[in-house]
């Protein structure tokens, strides 16, 4: 009997978790059920994906820029990464500009149900600690993005799973090895080269635990959702949002078919355990070792353009955050300051979503810190904007999950795209948890 596919076996996962979270919130107790008994191992799976970031990217991408042999090479991957990454960002945030400005979802939206999410929402910790976090990214200097970058302690970033700054060291070192001579830097090219490999099979042996962990990830989604009339009440803005990001993937699609000249459907059934992960867990870093995993022995590109690629759009790579945030944006201005709505606003909104999302976190619900920061940026009404952010935050969850599908799909489009520019796609060779086991024997 054919094995079942990994993608088919996070689907029935994700599928019964949504079931069995439905059922526990309508059973007495249920919802302190899942969260003390069925949540921790969501928790566990996310914990054991962020534990191999980090020393996947060190590997990867060190050995990855020794492998180049010359430092014109990382130069030319450099500027056509962040071209690709700043081109789509942009055709993100105008495909939910224009989605927004024609459908009008905030037009209409009824006084009681604004007054009712104000009284939910508004004073809500969760919304007050998105406005404190936004207050302090937005005070902070012109330059402090640029700061960030350079760890003063690389112990210390490693342990923060700072990304950008663990990208830059191991550039850093990777570069440093070419300039002493493959002589000197051999023994630790192949120390990184085994590292590397020891890696990604700790991802093989993490992804068989795939399907029981968003089974409990997506059960502990459902029991938090504790007002239906609102959630139906937001679904107009909902559905702007998700129409957009499925745009957005047809975007990609598209980039793959031109560009890459290979099968869309191919390419989606390559990535597809990726994307699964990437809504279960709401988080680009943590779906990064598998999005790597898959892009480099699924789609056949060459380990020094995923291990370059791939970490930056973990970090600035962030198309459905920024699709969002256009709509967000827009939709709440509409309900509440329609004043503003402007076009110097508007072509403001997409130069500090572009910006924002460098800047943006590879963590659930760090586009609504983003969304402040835009927001302010416009000069939205100070008083108005926690009632604002309360306008979405009770839909965002769901939405944060599938905008992170399109922020990893970005970033496997755009490693592709730029190994098929380079010469660098091989013949995808999939590996299995157990390839060398007999050898092992």
């Amino acid at each position: 009997m054919k094995k079942l596919a990994l993608h088919w076996k996070i689907i029935i996962g994700m599928v019964l978790g949504i079931i069995f979270g439905f059922i526990m919130n309508s059973i007495s107790g249920g919802k302190e059920f899942v969260t003390n008994w069925i949540s921790p191992f969501g928790t566990i799976f996310i914990n054991l994906l962020k534990l191999i970031a980090v020393p996947l990217i060190l590997a990867s991408l060190i050995k990855g820029v020794a492998d180049l042999k010359d430092i014109s090479k990382i130069r030319n991957m450099g500027l056509r990464t962040l071209g690709i990454y700043m081109a789509t960002t942009v055709v993100a945030v105008l495909l939910g500009l224009a989605i927004v400005n024609v459908v009008k979802p905030g037009n209409g939206m009824p006084q009681e149900t604004i007054e009712k999410i104000k009284l939910k929402y508004a004073n809500d910790a969760g919304v007050t600690d998105k406005i404190s976090k936004a207050a302090v990214q937005k005070d902070a200097g012109p330059l402090q993005a640029l700061v960030d970058i350079f760890p003063s302690n690389i112990f210390k970033a490693f342990a923060d799973a700072s990304m950008l700054q663990v990208i830059f060291f191991s550039l850093f070192v990777g570069i440093c090895l070419l300039l002493i001579g493959e002589k000197k830097a051999k023994p630790l090219v192949k120390f990184f080269d085994s590292l590397n490999e020891v890696v990604m099979k700790m991802v093989d042996l993490i992804m068989l635990f795939a399907p029981y962990a968003v089974f409990a990830l997506l059960a502990n989604v459902i029991i938090a959702f504790d007002d239906v009339e609102i959630l139906v009440k937001l679904l107009y803005y909902a559905g702007c949002v998700l129409f957009g990001l499925v745009l957005m993937i047809c975007f990609y699609l598209a980039l793959v078919a031109i560009f890459a000249k290979k099968s869309p459907i191919w390419f989606l059934k390559q990535i597809s355990p990726a994307q699964l992960l990437a809504f279960s867990t709401s988080s680009s870093a943590a779906t990064l070792p598998v999005t790597m995993e898959r892009v480099e022995e699924h789609l056949g590109v060459d380990k020094e353009v995923s291990g370059f690629v791939l970490p930056i759009g973990s970090t600035v790579n962030m198309d459905g955050t920024s699709l969002y945030q256009g709509i967000a944006a827009v939709f709440i201005m509409q309900v509440l300051w329609v004043e503003g709505l402007t076009l110097p606003n508007q072509i403001m909104i997409i130069g500090t979503a572009v910006l924002a999302s460098i800047g943006s976190a590879a963590v659930p619900s760090a586009g609504i810190v983003m969304l402040v920061i835009v927001l302010e940026t416009i000069g939205f009404p100070a008083e108005f904007l926690p009632i604002g952010i309360a306008l979405i935050f009770a839909v965002d969850r769901p939405l944060d999950m599938c905008r992170t599908i399109v922020n990893v799909t970005g970033d496997a489009t755009v490693s592709l795209l730029v190994a098929k520019s380079l010469g660098k796609v091989h013949e995808p060779k999939p590996k299995e948890w157990d390839d060398h086991y007999d050898e092992v024997k």
